[in-house]
């Protein structure tokens, strides 16, 4: 998208932070479709950077989605973990960019934005979590990479909160604490154990 819009001299993780910045901002707003917000966040994200760019060049994000790959710990961990848990996907996006997503496995709940009516900082998603899990707040492992969202959101509801910082980046102090700093999913197994 960058180099098309004559912007190819921009660090792409600077723009890619500032445009997760802007989507999480709109999260707290009223709700409205991921794709929607993403395609906003984008037009702000080119302004900010002074690139003259269409803000529909945000398909080709979405376009991406069914050739996404898992890390390689994650699928031998859900499997393990499935033998003895229900799994719930908790996710931001709309259903059918969950559906394009390759994850690889069925989930006993899927929770997306779409679905709660709602995201996951202002607690929306994570209520809906709480309230279709079939089982008490105290027994919900959520496990999760963004300290913007997963902590924000899940913190505040009581929820026991397992950060996966592959990048090892450093907690906000704005973000309550996680339970559980793990440097990837496979350590999830040693917990639950």
């Amino acid at each position: 998208m960058l180099a098309d819009c004559g912007a190819g001299s921009i660090d792409v993780k600077v723009f890619w932070e500032h445009w997760e910045e802007r989507n999480i901002a709109h999260y707290w707003e009223p709700y409205r479709r991921y794709r929607d917000i993403c395609e906003l966040s984008l037009a702000e994200t080119f302004a900010h950077f002074a690139i003259n760019g269409p803000s529909r060049l945000i398909e080709r994000y979405f376009d991406a989605f069914p050739r996404l790959a898992l890390f390689p710990d994650v699928a031998p961990t859900l499997e393990q973990l499935a033998k003895r848990y229900r799994l719930a996907v908790v996710s931001n996006i709309d259903d059918d960019l969950l559906a394009a997503t390759p994850l690889g496995r069925a989930f006993d709940l899927v929770c997306t934005a779409e679905r709660a009516i709602g995201y996951k900082p202002d607690g929306s998603l994570f209520r809906y979590l709480i309230a279709h899990a079939g089982c008490g707040r105290d027994e919900i492992l959520h496990s999760g990479q963004s300290q913007f969202t997963d902590m924000v959101g899940g913190k505040p509801l009581g929820l026991t909160i397992a950060w996966i910082n592959r990048r090892s980046v450093a907690l906000h102090p704005s973000v309550p604490k996680p339970d559980y700093v793990f440097s990837d999913v496979a350590s999830l197994l040693g917990l639950v154990a």
